[in-house]
């Protein structure tokens, strides 16, 4: 099993990524890009940059804080910490993309959902994630992945890193801390 993936390495799976976006939606019609906190926003802000320059015009970007709709709430501790959500434009009737940084239990995208249901009812929700590491608990799937791993313990973590976030582009896998 592979555990670490460089800047070249997520560059090159970003861009499968935004090709792959690109593909599944069309350049002159509006698209909500909805990035879930923390990493999922940063990998919105560059597939929406990559959409950008392939000709795409029509795009609402959006940050979706899924910290009050998570199941588990109360092991995360008493005092949670809960940014703002930031969606800025009417989603009803749009087709969105839901952007995460790694697909595993399917958790994180149901509490995504119930969240979005807050703001609207978009025409079509499509999810990509840069990583999917299967393991999933819900049915469900991405539409659009950059990487998939197949062979990750269940003790161990994908965890992504971001310039933006991290101060370097890097995929680590490692035993849970």
């Amino acid at each position: 099993m592979r555990t670490h993936y460089d800047q070249a390495d997520v560059a090159r799976v970003v861009h499968r990524l935004g090709e792959q976006v690109a593909a599944g939606f069309a350049p002159d019609s509006p698209l909500s890009i909805i990035g879930v906190r923390t990493r999922g926003e940063t990998l919105a802000g560059r597939i929406a940059e990559h959409l950008r320059r392939k000709g795409f015009t029509q795009i609402g970007r959006g940050i979706l804080d899924i910290t009050l709709y998570r199941d588990d709430l109360p092991d995360i501790g008493p005092n949670p910490v809960v940014r703002p959500t930031e969606i800025n434009f009417d989603i009803n009737g749009r087709p969105m993309l839901l952007v995460d940084d790694v697909l595993f239990t399917g958790r994180s995208i149901r509490s995504a959902l119930n969240a979005l249901v807050d703001f609207g009812r978009p025409s079509v929700i499509r999810l990509a994630v840069l990583v999917d590491r299967s393991g999933r608990e819900l049915p469900i799937r991405a539409d659009f992945v950059g990487l998939t791993m197949y062979d990750v313990p269940a003790d161990h973590r994908v965890n992504v890193h971001f310039v933006e976030n991290d101060g370097v582009d890097e995929i680590v896998v490692e035993p849970r801390s």
